[in-house]
Order: C-alpha cells, then structure tokens, then sequence
C-alpha cells in the first residue's frame, strides 16, 4: 500500500534454491497468474468488482486504473525497458529497493490498518446504518487502495517491470487518493448533521469517526507521499535501475571485446596454418 510490497522484492526467496523448487510445482499447479494470487488478492479483486458495480466511484476514478496500466505499460517500452539481467536469479535477488527496519514495519502496518481496515469497517458501517453520505465519501479511496495494492502484488509476482516502474506504482496511485482524501474530509466536516446536547452518543462517536479517520489518512499519506516515496522510495529505484544498465552495458562491452580478441585470435591462427601449408 505504502510502496512496501514492492520495496521489500520478490516474494520468495531468489537466494534459497530448494524453496523455489519447492514453490515452482504448486505454481504450476494453480494455473498463471490467476493461481499465483493469494487470498488477499481474490479479495481485493471481489472489492473493486463491487466498487465499480455500485455506482458509487466517480467515471475517472474507475478509468484511473486503466490509465495508469497503459501508461506504466509504454514507460515499459519506451523508457525503462526490463534490463536482459533482470531475469537472471542473481540480478532477481537484486530487486530488492528499500529494506526497512521493524519500526517502519510497523509503520507499514499502522497504514494497511488506517487506510485499508478502518475504511472498510466505515463503509460497511454505512451501509448498515444507511449512511450514504459516507458510503460514498470514503468508497472512491477504497476502490483506487485496492487497485493499487493489486496492482503492486501483480508487479512484484511477474518480476519483468523495472524499478522506476515499481516505484511509480504507489507514487501514482498516492498522488490521486490525497485528492480524493481531501474530498473526502471536505464531505464529512460540511456534513449536514449537526450535533446537539440532545444527539445519542453512537451517533456521534459514528460522526467523529468518520472525520478523524478522514484525517488521519490524509496526514498518514501525506507523510508517506512526501517523506518517503518521493525522497527516498523513488530516487532509490532510479539509483538501482541506472546502475544495473550500466552493469549490463560494461558486462556487454567486456563479453563484445572477448569475442573479438577470439576471432581475432582464431583468425591469426589460420593464418599461421595457411602460411605453415604453403
């Protein structure tokens, strides 16, 4: 969500071989990417099916996703092509961009339960409670959470996107939902419901909530758009991405030179034989 899935490299193992053996026939098994998704992911899928069969997700929330896939898609091509070495398991356990500590885990994980869980607990409240107003003010940053974090699992199983690639990811999608967390603070503390001595008090826990929880996401974002994704995050990928081209292009050069000293010295001995014959 916060970048770290992608941060953190590939799911399994690159360095333990036995693991991999392992994990490659149960792959196999499940069937293409369809059967490498988790639990997580189905459901994720099931969230974004709904968002966008509810009505409830604004027509440019719901054409984002597609955007921002076609766009990463022709930066793959044009701009930052899969490097030859990234396919190799050595440059594979390379992919690795940001290892955090265990309090940025936890970090992490004050995040997946702030912008993801709460949320979702506030949807489902509204709907039982029938409040659409904020089913429908935090639904739009539920629909592009959930695409990106499937978007970022995707990434991270495929493993044949650069770094600046997968560092976009979370970039992009973050940039859209501060917007969409604005409005959503701008909804819920303009709401019509006014609060009086004489309001239950579940009414107004469920108000005040909803308005701290708005908060909270937009300054936990905020925070992670700026301290980290843009000042660390990225020019980390870029600095990894740079410097295994330039790897590949010395390892290129160095096998291009050895090639040429070999049929230069191939082509010295035959000369020798012809001159040795006549």
């Amino acid at each position: 969500m916060s970048g770290i899935s992608l941060a953190v490299g590939p799911r399994s193992d690159p360095d333990s071989g036995a693991e991999r053996q392992q994990q490659q026939p149960s792959a196999t098994m499940l069937g293409g990417v369809m059967g490498s998704l988790r639990v997580i992911e189905l459901q994720l899928v099931a969230f974004i099916m709904v968002f966008s069969a509810s009505g409830l997700v604004p027509l440019i929330d719901l054409a984002f996703p597609v955007a921002t896939t076609l766009y990463l898609l022709a930066l793959s091509r044009l701009a930052f092509p899969s490097l030859p070495a990234a396919h190799s398991a050595a440059a594979k356990s390379q992919q690795e961009i940001f290892r955090g500590s265990k309090l940025f885990q936890v970090y992490v994980v004050l995040g997946t339960t702030v912008g993801l869980f709460l949320p979702l607990a506030h949807v489902l409240g509204g709907f039982a409670r029938g409040d659409d107003a904020a089913v429908r003010s935090a639904t739009p940053h539920l629909f592009l959470l959930s695409c990106q974090i499937l978007t970022e699992n995707l990434v991270g199983t495929l493993g044949v996107f650069s770094p600046p690639l997968r560092a976009l990811v979370p970039l992009l999608y973050t940039v859209r939902r501060v917007f969409l967390i604005v409005d959503w603070i701008y909804d819920v503390w303009s709401d019509s419901k006014f609060l009086t001595r004489s309001t239950p008090v579940q009414e107004k826990a469920w108000v005040w909530f909803g308005r701290y929880l708005a908060v909270a996401n937009l300054v936990y974002f905020s925070v992670n758009l700026f301290v980290f994704l843009i000042p660390r995050f990225l020019p980390r990928a870029f600095e990894k991405y740079f410097r295994m081209r330039d790897e590949v292009c010395s390892k290129t050069a160095e096998d291009r030179r050895v090639r040429d000293e070999d049929d230069d010295g191939a082509a010295a001995a035959k000369s020798v034989g012809d001159k040795k014959a006549d």
